[in-house]
């Protein structure tokens, strides 16, 4: 059997319980492929993972093996994996089984796009969770149309930062609130209003928007109901916004999950390989150093994207 150095943990708990370890590697199923990875990003979900505080990770679960995003190329493919052929550079979006922080992890290849040749692995790495939870949450659940506009809460993180520049690229009016350092970087991205998110009242620089994106949750969230137009919308990662409220306001709110769709991740490339849309990415750590990596997005100060060379 094939073996890979991964990140995982045993228990739940502090930085302490991830540690690297020697595991056997599964084979792809029929429709699944094994990946050499190349580079994997880290996301704020992994830390939730790691310290028992996201629930669809339970102890059933342990041990664990950390991350989603990956890039990398194709080792293997299953019996009915047709897509993509052995040699093949791709990217994509691991299963909430996780696997990312390793050397080689099996992806089903619905989840997975032709890295394209122009882009770097460490690149591919940082879009998968971020951009298509940005890309999903506009789209899909805020249905952002050109012409419309939105409030963005939190536009300097991963998913914050892309938000911003699909907005921006579908012809949308953009705000968004970002801590005071980050402001500048906000509207280099291409924000038509930038608040600093210790404002006390959003809503006194903002009314009547089509979509409030919230990526912070919070007392933010809460001022944000009011800049919202009667039937607009309020689209949240976080915990689920209270119906009552909606109501209250005249407006729709729900809470979702980042769906793998690797034609969607298609589309993003091309984005980005366009000029329209460019990652940031605010660190590269070594594989060696992933406790590092993720303990610098859990203190909460990363601009954009962190991401890991494997």
């Amino acid at each position: 059997m094939t073996r890979a150095q991964m990140f995982r943990f045993d228990k739940f708990g502090p930085m302490d319980v991830l540690h690297a370890d020697q595991v056997g590697v599964s084979q792809p199923g029929a429709l699944e492929v094994l990946i050499s990875v190349g580079a994997a990003s880290v996301n704020p979900v992994d830390y939730k993972i790691r310290s028992g505080l996201y629930p669809v990770v339970g102890e059933d679960r342990l041990p664990y093996t950390l991350g989603r995003d990956v890039s990398g190329v194709i080792e293997v493919c299953g019996p009915q994996a047709t897509a993509f052929k052995v040699g093949d550079e791709v990217f994509g979006l691991v299963d909430m089984h996780g696997g990312g922080y390793s050397q080689k992890v099996v992806l089903n290849q619905a989840a997975i796009a032709t890295k394209p040749a122009g882009m770097g692995h460490i690149q591919a790495a940082s879009i998968p969770v971020a951009g298509q939870t940005a890309f999903q949450g506009l789209f899909w659940y805020g249905d952002l149309k050109a012409g419309q506009s939105v409030l963005i809460l939190g536009g300097a993180g991963g998913v914050g930062h892309f938000a911003i520049q699909f907005a921006k690229a579908m012809g949308t009016r953009v705000l968004t609130t970002v801590s005071t350092s980050n402001m500048a970087f906000a509207k280099a991205l291409g924000a038509d209003v930038v608040i600093d998110y210790q404002t006390p009242k959003v809503r006194d620089h903002a009314s009547n928007l089509d979509v409030v994106f919230d990526l912070v949750g919070g007392t933010s969230r809460e001022d944000a109901w009011g800049v919202l137009k009667r039937g607009g919308v309020l689209v949240t990662t976080l915990d689920t916004p209270t119906q009552e409220t909606a109501h209250q306001y005249g407006v729709r709110a729900l809470r979702y999950t980042v769906e793998p769709d690797g034609n969607q991740l298609a589309e993003i490339a091309k984005l980005i390989t366009s000029g329209k849309v460019k990652p940031h990415i605010e660190k590269v750590f070594p594989f060696s150093r992933a406790i590092d990596a993720l303990g610098l997005v859990e203190q909460g100060h990363a601009v954009g994207k962190v991401v890991m060379q494997v």
